[in-house]
């Protein structure tokens, strides 16, 4: 990486600080610019670059843009901002990697993508990303290579579990209320959704789902008003070519060893992960299991979680100095908020 690049970061809670630790790794990129509406999270930013370090702090997003202290933009503000935040920087030529969910609805997935095609014209060189970390976790590129290479065959099934910890608590209580993340499956599932698409390299054509609010957040009043986030669900996806994708979500699992499980099989074999422990099985129908492993600690431990969002970044500035695509346009960018919303 020869080029420096300056970095704004738009929303400093905690996915925005994460961003900011993750990016104070990479050789030759430089935080110059965050912007919050909360004074706390402004300090949270300040804290992790150093208070001593040089950082231009603004309240609002549109004097960040303005400062021409930039050269890259993360957009980590919560999910309902994403439309009016990312359509004004697409407006400035920055390259943008924002946070998942794109947008809360399709249709405003739908209005981004249009104005990213058209201001491209202007701007050619811009790469425009969506942050879909989970691609880049060890046990899933081990996933996904056993299929590009054939060892399952046909990919037929594919299932994804998530028994985890419920949300944690946000700036405002913003993440409580559908209106505002999306809903579950929108704001944390576009995660296994996105998943789903890329090892099934197909068209989700139909969408089965059943979920809802069973244990969490159940006495818990914000102005009066209850929670009504979903805190399990089970959703069915069928693609054009016939393969059938499953998630298994529960978000009051805390007792899970492996906080996520892949599983993949295909017409001649399966290959299934688990995710937390790293560990990832291969075997053949016409045999017993083939190989089983563990991903090495250089590959394991935090690059299966927050070092994931370090090879993201990394392999984002890889795209913007060359000007090339990179994996996180694959796909469609609006399909892991579509399944989702579909459910």
């Amino acid at each position: 990486m020869s080029t420096s690049l300056r970095y704004g970061v738009i929303g400093t809670g905690m996915m925005g600080v994460e961003h900011i630790n993750n990016l104070l790794h990479l050789p030759g990129a430089t935080v110059t610019a965050i912007s919050d509406p909360h004074a706390e999270s402004r300090d949270w930013a300040q804290l992790a670059v150093g208070l001593d370090a040089p950082l231009a702090r603004f309240a609002d997003h549109g004097e960040l843009l303005a400062s021409g202290l930039c050269d890259v933009v993360v957009i980590a503000s919560p999910n309902h901002t994403h439309h009016d935040v990312l359509s004004d920087v697409l407006r400035t030529g920055h390259h943008v990697l924002i946070e998942k969910p794109l947008c809360t609805t399709v249709a405003d997935c739908r209005r981004v993508i249009a104005l990213a095609d058209e201001t491209a014209q202007q701007w050619p060189q811009r790469v425009v990303w969506m942050g879909l970390e989970y691609r880049f976790m060890p046990p899933t590129q081990a996933i996904v290579r056993e299929v590009r290479d054939g060892t399952v065959g046909r990919l037929r099934m594919v299932a994804i579990r998530e028994h985890r910890f419920p949300f944690l608590v946000k700036v405002g209580n913003w993440n409580r209320f559908n209106r505002n993340t999306g809903g579950t499956l929108v704001e944390k599932c576009c995660h296994f959704f996105d998943l789903m698409n890329v090892l099934a390299a197909d068209t989700p054509v139909r969408v089965l789902a059943s979920g809802g609010q069973a244990v969490n957040h159940l006495a818990e009043r914000y102005d009066g008003e209850r929670p009504d986030i979903l805190d399990n669900a089970y959703v069915i996806v069928e693609y054009e070519g016939g393969a059938r994708a499953m998630l298994d979500l529960c978000m009051f699992a805390e007792a899970s060893k492996n906080e996520q499980e892949i599983c993949v099989v295909g017409d001649e074999g399966k290959v299934e992960a688990l995710v937390t422990e790293g560990l990832v099985r291969v075997g053949r129908r016409s045999g017993p299991l083939d190989r089983q492993g563990g991903m090495s600690d250089e590959a394991g431990g935090g690059l299966r979680s927050a070092g994931a969002d370090l090879v993201r970044d990394a392999d984002r500035w890889a795209g913007i100095e060359s000007g090339s695509p990179h994996p996180g346009d694959k796909c469609g960018p609006g399909r892991p908020q579509a399944v989702p919303r579909a459910a």
